[in-house]
């Protein structure tokens, strides 16, 4: 694998944090690898357990490691009723915003009752311990609600992301075996309502395992409600009575606490399954770790519960830890672009973890809708989903943070539970570099290989890999543990494969690359389209960047690349070649693009990201295949007929 061009030398030392040397972060984390049953069982104190476990990790049957095997503890009960018997009872627990401007907000108390009577709505309904609740929601606080209910009675939660269409909705409904779904009327979407109901209707069509569904009433929008089947959520609340008390269920460490589906461009989604109690010490730790949050802050996760980033720091890790969370509905540019910059300021928020898609959308805005408020209040930032630029990090660093905050990038994925590799202000943070989620956490042995299994020189791409277990990892593939042993463990015996690239560098730092799959060929040489992507962005004239490859007689393949341009640029033939250029200089010319297309808008789902698998789709002509979570249709067309311009001067 080639060497690659990343900015290794370049370091930054935020003003409101202290930057050492790291010597206490290495310890504990040596100390954590040395001896990993000590060191998770003095973490685990900070757990509230019905029984103490037997032992800390059981690894007779790896890779089905088992994490706290004879504990008996409740996720619910750690999340709320212990909080509930200390001064924190009255502390707010959430702020939700809703699209419209809506406010509601939940003490720890508050919510406590709400969980309580939903988990007596489940119980009177015949749901018990084991059985499956698809939540099929949007981010409302109805959600982390259902979540929390589900968990106090031992059931196993699968949440479908409400932007999903019915046959996805069906699909895991069915693969997971869900009794229960718990939906809405609809949600807001832009200023428009979105017809969720209708799209459960159609799922329920081919869902035999469903006997009853819970409707949030969110819009009021005129639906359908199946006599027999549908129930009212605020009708079952209301009479479940006033002051009711659920016992929470001792459920086993090892039980699973919940299924979340992970979707790829082709093969059937993998139901990835999370236990209880090595998930939620990790999920714990993980949070104080990276953030450190205290009694006063005010801390804003902005992911969809729909995705892993939702269920572990909007739902079980902040709670667990007694933080206040501010949950919100809706984009980050309606009504206005400033929307975010307005609750911060409105709210105090104090710590801000968001996208590198969100940044680029942000940067390509300008700084205008920015500077009319006052972000004083933010003392960390971070970010998640995808590895962040070097150029989108220094913007965000430089305009959001003031050169005063530390940005917490962290690297993790559905399977992990948790943050994996990031700066640690919780311990010790060491010197950041733009665009590296900086070393390993405690527990974390990662590690860069080669295709044969070696590891690579610094500076050299390979594949990241973690060679040690870590109380967070998924137990198994929901219903197909021969598929999960195969995916995360069937390249290198006791070995994690990520199915990312990464670089290590001399000092050690980690640099993610994007997915393993989204490395191009040319002529012999590999090539990270994040890397093109992070060249491209680095240009003054871009906002975003999306590189796919295609098919080449000679080469193999030669990248494409998507570019959306930043404010006060328009799309020219003299542009194009400056981008060509400017690729040349900075990665070589055997990564010059083939095409450059201008475009408005690239295609993203409603959680931000950018669909990929619809560009390549366009640049070879193939059927677009699902788009129901795109957020905006019309960016296809516009994407569709640019190529297609652009084809035609280029073949006169």
């Amino acid at each position: 694998m080639s060497e690659t061009s990343l900015p290794f030398n370049e370091k930054y030392y935020p003003s409101n944090e202290k930057i050492s040397s790291g010597e206490k972060r290495k310890q504990e984390w040596e100390k954590s690898l040395s001896n990993p049953e000590e060191f998770w069982a003095e973490k685990a104190k900070a757990i509230d357990w019905f029984k103490k476990w037997d032992k800390v990790l059981d690894d007779s049957d790896a890779p089905f490691y088992k994490w706290f095997q004879g504990a008996e503890l409740n996720i619910s009960y750690n999340a709320l009723d212990r909080h509930v018997k200390t001064q924190r009872k009255n502390k707010l627990a959430y702020i939700w915003e809703g699209e419209m401007g809506e406010v509601r907000t939940y003490t720890y108390y508050q919510l406590y009752r709400e969980v309580n009577k939903l988990a007596k709505v489940f119980k009177d309904l015949g749901l018990k311990k084991g059985d499956r609740i698809a939540v099929y929601l949007p981010v409302i606080p109805e959600l982390p609600i259902t979540l929390l209910a589900s968990a106090r009675i031992g059931a196993i939660h699968a949440v479908v992301f409400s932007g999903f269409s019915a046959d996805a909705l069906a699909d895991r409904i069915n693969d997971s075996g869900a009794k229960l779904l718990v939906t809405a009327d609809g949600s807001y979407r832009r200023g428009k309502t979105v017809a969720i109901k209708d799209n459960a209707d159609r799922a329920l069509e081919s869902t035999p395992t469903v006997e009853k569904v819970i409707v949030v009433k969110r819009t009021g929008q005129p639906i359908q409600m199946k006599e027999g089947r549908d129930i009212w959520y605020h009708d079952a609340l209301a009479a479940a009575g006033a002051n009711v008390y659920v016992e929470p269920e001792r459920m086993q460490a090892t039980d699973p606490l919940f299924i979340l589906y992970t979707s790829g461009t082709t093969g059937k989604p993998k139901g990835v399954q999370h236990g209880t109690g090595g998930y939620l010490v990790w999920a714990y730790w993980t949070l104080k770790w990276a953030f450190n949050p205290t009694e006063e802050d005010i801390y804003w996760c902005t992911a969809d519960i729909g995705w892993i980033t939702g269920h572990t720091y909007n739902v079980y890790s902040p709670l667990s830890v007694g933080v206040t969370s501010l949950l919100f509905e809706g984009t980050p540019d309606y009504p206005a672009q400033d929307r975010w910059w307005d609750i911060i300021e409105r709210h105090g928020v104090t710590i801000l973890y968001s996208t590198p898609t969100a940044v680029r959308m942000f940067m390509k805005f300008g700084e205008e809708w920015l500077n009319k408020h006052d972000l004083n209040s933010l003392r960390i930032l971070g970010t998640v989903g995808e590895p962040i630029n070097p150029e989108a990090w220094k913007w965000y660093y430089r305009v959001i943070g003031k050169e005063r905050l530390a940005i917490i990038d962290t690297w993790w994925q559905t399977e992990t539970g948790g943050f994996m590799i990031a700066p640690l202000s919780g311990i010790e943070l060491t010197p950041l570099k733009p665009g590296s989620a900086t070393f390993p956490l405690p527990s974390v042995k990662a590690e860069v290989y080669d295709e044969k299994g070696q590891p690579t020189p610094a500076g050299t791409k390979g594949f990241l890999v973690i060679k040690s277990p870590w109380p967070g990892m998924l137990q198994t593939l929901w219903k197909d543990p021969e598929r999960f042993k195969q995916t995360y463990f069937g390249r290198w015996q006791n070995t994690y494969y990520t199915g990312d690239y990464a670089v290590k560098d001399p000092e050690g730092y980690f640099w993610l690359l994007g997915r393993a799959d989204e490395v191009l060929k040319v002529a012999g040489h590999r090539i990270g389209t994040v890397e093109l992507e992070s060249a491209l962005v680095s240009h003054p004239a871009v906002s975003e960047a999306a590189v796919m490859g295609k098919e080449d007689a000679v080469k193999g393949e030669v990248p494409v690349a998507f570019v959306t341009l930043r404010s006060g640029f328009q799309p020219s033939d003299e542009l194009r070649a400056e981008l060509i250029k400017h690729i040349r200089n900075t990665i070589g010319p055997i990564a010059t693009p083939d095409a450059i297309i201008m475009v408005n808008k690239l295609p993203k789902t409603r959680s931000g990201k950018i669909m990929r698998r619809v560009l390549k789709a366009v640049i070879v002509g193939a059927p677009l295949g699902d788009l129901s979570t795109i957020e905006d249709e019309a960016s296809v067309e516009d994407i569709k007929a640019t190529y297609e311009d652009l084809r035609k001067q280029l073949t006169k």
